[in-house]
């Protein structure tokens, strides 16, 4: 059952980077992962079959990637690394052999699972939302799903028992502001999350685990917000030229902003600790830029997202679509500018003479941009675009084991019930590129071999 129409499937899967972590060492990854997790501790046991389980994955991906002929490859598919290490000190280089993508971009990974359910004899059931589990109401065993179809809800009898593979919460801003205190964020994924299978789990007895840990494990975002949309797109990792600044609500930098915090999933570290950067906490923001900025970069990242994977939506390369459509405010002088914006001209205009003064002496003493990057806000006429926190997504959910099956608060599993991919993910914290996709792969196939192994009620 999928609760969105069928235009629109895929989940996060689609609208993910579609990085792959390979990892052949399971010692080296099981270290790594536990010094990622050490603020939230993920089980011993769990860890260590993870581990084996993740090493001995790749064959299985090659082989799904050749059954429908797409190309497994190397490297992310849209940079030249070979490998993302996120988090050296904690023993990155040891656990990633590689990172691996199917191409094409974007979607590759998501378009090549598709084909290959697309050949088996699955029914799959779109606009048809899982509303509730079919339980016994003294066992727990689960018989099966409720689900609503042109708002009528039919009972599902399941032949050996359900998974719930639904994602989290990062669409829903109510549940946002609850467990994790956000203010206002935004989904770079499917709009569709937004936590029905939490509630469906905390109603079925189902523990809660990793519902906000030391920080949204993904990361939080620099986005582009477009009307009537609910989803952002990324806002561009790669500049040609670095003539911008982003200002807080108090008028003011704050922080490197063109640091590479895409390789540690904007996590900047802090008194000894990776936390996320302050995009959260720091709004309004708006970026400020100049002519030159306009003219030789793109906004806008078009590798991934659901704007550009499933919605097909796209940005102007020269940006000029989105200063017509005002999207971008346009002004002669940054004074004007900040009036457009909503912002004290005085203070805009020191903190951009300030960031000159910088750029003039070479050294950025406030936040230590490399002085490459140091380049002035003078050609005129200027913009500013309204930055908003972006969420990849959420990895809270039901407590599971590495089986896949949901446990109650005793740590019992609940009877035929299970679970995989970002919905309860093992991840308590920190994130290594190239997990999540991976974690989904071995979560879905453990549910699905378990699920299988039941007898039918047939």
């Amino acid at each position: 059952m999928r609760k969105n129409p069928e235009k629109y499937a895929g989940g996060n899967s689609r609208a993910a980077g579609q990085s792959l972590l390979i990892a052949k060492n399971p010692t080296a990854l099981k270290a790594y992962q536990k010094a990622m997790s050490t603020s939230n501790p993920i089980p011993e046991e769990m860890l260590d079959e993870w581990a084996i389980r993740m090493s001995e994955l790749e064959p299985w991906i090659k082989a799904r990637a050749e059954e429908v002929g797409s190309q497994y490859i190397r490297g992310t598919g849209f940079t030249d690394r070979d490998a993302v290490l996120e988090f050296p000190e904690l023993g990155a280089e040891d656990a990633v052999t590689y990172t691996a993508t199917i191409l094409p971009i974007p979607a590759g990974v998501w378009l090549a699972f598709k084909k290959n359910v697309d050949k088996r004899a699955v029914n799959v059931l779109y606009n048809s939302p899982v509303k509730d589990l079919i339980q016994d109401p003294d066992t727990l065993e689960v018989f099966g799903a409720v689900i609503e179809q042109d708002g009528v809800l039919k009972n599902i009898k399941a032949k050996r028992g359900v998974i719930m593979a639904v994602g989290g919460f990062e669409a829903n801003l109510d549940m946002q502001r609850n467990y994790c205190g956000y203010e206002e964020i935004f989904p770079l994924g499917n709009p569709a999350n937004t936590g029905d299978g939490i509630h469906i789990l905390q109603k079925a007895g189902a523990d809660m685990w990793h519902m906000r840990n030391k920080g949204q494990s993904g990361g939080i975002w620099p986005g582009l917000q477009i009307p009537g949309y609910k989803t952002v797109f990324l806002r561009n990792l790669f500049w040609q030229s670095y003539s911008w600044i982003e200002i807080a609500a108090d008028n003011k930098r704050f922080y490197n902003e063109t640091a590479e915090l895409q390789l540690t999933h904007y996590k900047e570290k802090k008194h000894k600790h990776w936390v996320d950067t302050p995009h959260i906490n720091a709004g309004p923001i708006h970026m400020i830029f100049d002519e030159t900025t306009r003219e030789y970069n793109c906004l806008a990242l078009k590798a991934f997202t659901w704007n550009i994977a499933a919605e097909n939506l796209d940005w102007s390369d020269d940006n000029l679509v989105e200063i017509e459509q005002g999207l971008i405010a346009k002004a002669d002088t940054i004074e004007e500018l900040a009036v457009k914006i909503g912002r004290d001209p005085t203070e805009v205009s020191a903190e951009i003479q300030k960031y000159n003064g910088a750029c003039a002496a070479g050294e950025d003493k406030e936040f230590s941009r490399i002085p490459i990057t140091l380049q002035p806000i003078i050609k005129a006429p200027f913009y500013g675009v309204k930055i908003v926190p972006a969420v990849v997504c959420t990895g809270g959910g039901g407590r599971r084991n590495i089986e896949s099956e949901v446990l109650s608060p005793v740590g019992k599993p609940i009877p035929r019930l299970y679970e995989a991919g970002e919905l309860g993910s093992m991840f308590s914290n920190l994130y290594q590129n190239g997990s999540y996709l991976t974690e989904a792969m071995i979560s879905g196939r453990a549910a699905g071999k378990n699920a299988a192994n039941q007898n039918s009620w047939d």
